[in-house]
């Protein structure tokens, strides 16, 4: 693919967002760390810089080599982008006196400038920095200002260099998704051609030709992402593709039969295997939540690797692995990433599974996933599935796990989920499940004292899981499931609604 972008990450907690709104103009864009830079940049016809928490002035401030871009590349440079230009060829930057952060206005905007073009004065952009411009780089004319930013966007003559102290692809900045396009379509001259249909058409040839006629074997899991990639293999090697899908015990009421029966309706190739009772029995007793997921983890490997060997011949395992996965693995210093939680699709396969890795979706957002799905003619209730965490109710029983706590949570959690749905809300809802906490409550009921389980239900409303609000369900509904709950699941007799975001808190509660 000749028409990309080149976003070079210098640790900016936007950087992810830059290319989300790159990707929605039709525009194929990828992110590499700043001092990661590909050796043969030919396939990129235009480069972004993005923000940082570094400032320029400092002694460990990112210092990337830009000499096959500058000047050679359309280059927009974002924010601490804009002041490395500035700092490093001519200019001069230096601390604000107060901290430019939030929303600010256009007060001056350059006329007859390809790249303000339909930006007009007033219109709201967004700040986040504590340095400024105050001096443009060699051969800099200004473009915008806002009230205390005088050197807010600028570009260097005699190249196709920009820099813009504010950020546009935030939602705040109003025209930021036209200011990108007037950089990447008028002025670097990229194609939007970057389509879920050019998507679907380019991955299967490569499926094709890098996979021939080997077998692959893929663990689906019921949610979107794994379910896309089989049915994208699906379409490249058809009945080569040999997909398992594992019960653990950890599911949601009924999702092991009603997923089977779901996929294999779908024509593919799927066995499934009930190995319940293996996980709980190795769970017995485990109540740390890391513990937890690595013994889930290695059952799963465990389980898998005695299918596949079932398998004749196999050489490949497919993944639902997305590109949040891969770039979160990362950080802009190319180090690892502060480890939150353990991710289950991410970092390999133990040895002596023998089998080389396809992942088929490793360039896409979550939406975008959708939006191949739908390409494809998939289920919409596929693909408007809430995502579901790989180890199931597992993490969301608190402490330990028995086939009684198992049982609880299920039928809370399909009360929950059946109402959402009921309610028209479940679509309205980014990912909604319920707890079940390590701790009794006095109740009554029928004029007895109970004692017994407090759950907690979670909505919350995100993009891509990487930020999450909670969702403002409507009293009524609230009121109505917890009755229905406490009623008709026994062993439980308060409920609670989470009313946490994401940060400081985490969408699973382990």
């Amino acid at each position: 693919m000749h028409n990309q972008v080149l976003i070079l990450d210098f640790g900016s907690q936007y950087t992810q967002l830059i290319a989300r709104r790159v990707r929605e103009l039709n525009i194929y864009s990828e992110i590499k760390p700043y001092n990661k830079i590909p050796e043969d940049i030919s396939r990129f016809k235009a480069v972004i810089l993005s923000g940082s928490p570094f400032s320029v002035r400092a002694e460990d401030a990112p210092h990337p080599d830009l000499s096959q871009i500058k000047g050679k590349k359309p280059l927009l440079a974002i924010c601490y982008g804009a002041q490395y230009l500035a700092h490093f060829k001519g200019g001069n930057v230096a601390p604000s006196a107060t901290r430019e952060y939030g929303r600010a206005k256009l007060s001056s905007v350059a006329p007859n400038e390809t790249f303000m073009k339909n930006i007009a004065v007033g219109s709201q952009v967004w700040m986040s920095h504590s340095d400024t411009i105050k001096q443009l780089p060699t051969k800099g004319v200004l473009l915008a200002s806002t009230h205390d930013v005088v050197n807010a966007a600028f570009r260097i003559e005699g190249e196709q260099s920009y820099g813009i102290q504010f950020h546009p692809e935030v939602y705040h900045t109003k025209d930021g998704t036209q200011l990108l396009h007037n950089f990447l379509v008028d002025i670097a001259g990229l194609k939007q051609d970057w389509t879920p249909d050019a998507f679907v058409e380019t991955t299967v040839t490569e499926l094709k030709t890098k996979i021939g006629d080997d077998k692959v074997i893929l663990g689906l899991s019921g949610g979107v992402d794994s379910s896309v990639a089989a049915m994208l293999l699906h379409r490249a090697i058809g009945k080569n593709l040999h997909c398992i899908f594992v019960n653990n015990g950890l599911l949601r009421k009924n999702e092991y039969h009603d997923v089977l029966e779901q996929y294999q309706g779908m024509g593919l190739n799927v066995k499934g295997v009930d190995a319940s009772a293996r996980f709980l029995e190795a769970l017995e007793g485990a109540s740390d939540p890391e513990k937890k997921r690595k013994i889930i983890g290695r059952v799963f490997i465990e389980v898998f690797d005695d299918e596949a060997h079932k398998v004749a011949n196999a050489k490949w395992l497919a993944q639902g692995t997305i590109y949040p996965d891969r770039i979160e693995s990362v950080s802009a210093s190319g180090g690892p990433s502060a480890t939150i939680k353990s991710h289950h699709n991410v970092g390999g396969l133990p040895d002596y599974m023998k089998l080389k890795i396809v992942e088929p979706l490793h360039l896409l957002f979550k939406d975008e996933v959708r939006r191949v799905g739908k390409s494809i003619g998939m289920d919409a209730t596929i693909l408007g599935r809430h995502p579901f965490p790989g180890p199931g109710l597992g993490i969301r029983i608190l402490g330990d796990i028995t086939k009684e706590k198992v049982s609880i949570l299920q039928e809370v959690d399909a009360i929950f989920i059946d109402s959402l749905k009921k309610n028209g809300l479940y679509d309205k809802v980014w990912q909604a499940g319920a707890m079940l906490l390590p701790v009794n409550s006095v109740g009554v009921m029928g004029d007895e004292r109970t004692y017994e389980k407090c759950v907690a239900l979670r909505a919350v409303e995100s993009t891509d899981g990487m930020t999450a609000d909670w969702v403002n369900l409507p009293y009524e509904f609230l009121q109505k499931v917890s009755n229905d709950i406490i009623n008709k699941v026994k062993g439980v007799n308060r409920v609670v609604y989470d009313i946490s975001s994401k940060p400081p808190a985490t969408i699973e509660w382990e």
